[in-house]
């Protein structure tokens, strides 16, 4: 699979291997059906997986005599702890019976719910959810505005915040001068990055009117989006026709692989999360690995990870206040010192701790 869940989960299986437990992965060999699909594809290009990891691709998520059969084969594992990614609840049905059937064997559960109330809502979504919730004996959150919303569904103390690890799959910092070379980038630019898969709630619309500001302009500042859009492209085109920003915006609309995504991040100056809603973003994580600065939207947990004025900024979502801050960073030159700061603040999201976090509330189940 590729994305950002799929690699975080291969990281935390090569933590959890490196810290001496046997550790395999259940994936699925159906994920989403075509038609609830909005990409190109759910899987790498080069269809590779990870060395040393084991990855079973055996669950459809939309085949209840396949979930009887996952579960029975989980069972023989005689697994002591079965740890579970929840994102959207159309996964609900799925990972609930799943689960309810593996637990059989005596093995704990605990859930990492990167969402419990979804950014985009359906009808189904609380009852899919709570399904899912109640068979589970504990729950991660990696925001506090997922902590509150998991206390709408459960009442527990059997649940733990643990900070998002970084991503550190995607190989080291780059030369910025030889990065924007490869992606064919002026070296002298001043450029910001907008990363990862395009919706509606990510407000890159918001980002299109703060390089509307003629000051912008005026600096010569230009907007680098990088990702697959997942809703309809010529709505932000037409803005950019709208504010004559042909020029200043630099579309690499395609899914970024994970080969490519360090020439990304090291040929910026800067990285923009114009969310207008969000839990956590594990975008953040990648600026982290990268130690590049960071624009945030007030939103979810974005700001409980970026702290103001000191590895980038948190900003209103408002075109306005975006486009003081990206003044304020070039005007400033607050480039190193960010980068200094983003350094010394990832110590506290290494891998190691938050296995230690996960172990901490196993020991409590």
């Amino acid at each position: 699979m590729r994305g950002g869940l799929a690699t975080f989960d291969e990281l935390l299986c090569r933590a959890f291997l490196t810290d001496g437990h046997q550790t395999e992965i259940i994936s699925y060999s159906l994920q989403y059906p075509s038609f609830l699909f909005p990409g190109s594809s759910q899987y790498e290009v080069n269809g590779k997986p990870p060395e040393g990891i084991t990855i079973h691709t055996i669950l459809n998520s939309i085949n209840p005599l396949n979930w009887f059969r996952v579960a029975k084969f989980i069972r023989g594992f005689k697994p002591d702890l079965i740890v579970v990614r929840f994102w959207i609840p159309f996964m609900g049905p799925s990972l609930g019976t799943v689960l309810r059937h593996s637990k059989k064997c005596g093995a704990k559960i605990i859930a990492i719910c990167d969402n419990v109330i979804p950014h985009e809502k359906r009808v189904g979504d609380r009852q899919f959810t709570s399904y899912f919730l109640k068979s589970c004996h504990g729950y991660v959150t990696m925001s506090k505005a997922v902590m509150q919303d998991l206390d709408v569904f459960v009442n527990t103390n059997k649940k733990k915040f643990l900070l998002h690890p970084l991503y550190t799959s995607f190989g080291p910092r780059m030369d910025k001068g030889k990065s924007r070379e490869f992606l064919g980038l002026p070296k002298e630019d001043k450029i910001i990055l907008f990363f990862g898969l395009i919706r509606h709630y990510k407000g890159l619309d918001l980002l299109l009117e703060a390089m509307a500001d003629e000051r912008i302009k005026n600096q010569n500042i230009k907007l680098l989006v990088a990702g697959e859009f997942y809703e309809d492209k010529t709505i932000y085109e037409e803005l950019m026709r709208k504010h004559q920003l042909e020029d200043a915006v630099i579309l690499h609309s395609r899914f970024i692989p994970n080969e490519e995504v360090r020439y990304y991040f090291s040929a910026a100056d800067l990285l923009t999360l114009t969310y207008r809603n969000a839990t956590q973003s594990g975008v953040t994580q990648v600026a982290f690995h990268f130690e590049k600065p960071v624009i945030v939207t007030d939103v979810g947990g974005l700001s409980e990870i970026i702290p103001d004025g000191k590895c980038g900024y948190v900003v209103t979502p408002d075109a306005l206040s975006i486009a003081n801050r990206i003044l304020d960073f070039y005007s400033e030159k607050k480039e190193v010192e960010f980068s200094l700061a983003m350094a010394e603040e990832k110590k506290k999201y290494e891998w190691p701790v938050f296995v230690s976090g996960l172990l901490n509330l196993y020991s409590r189940l």
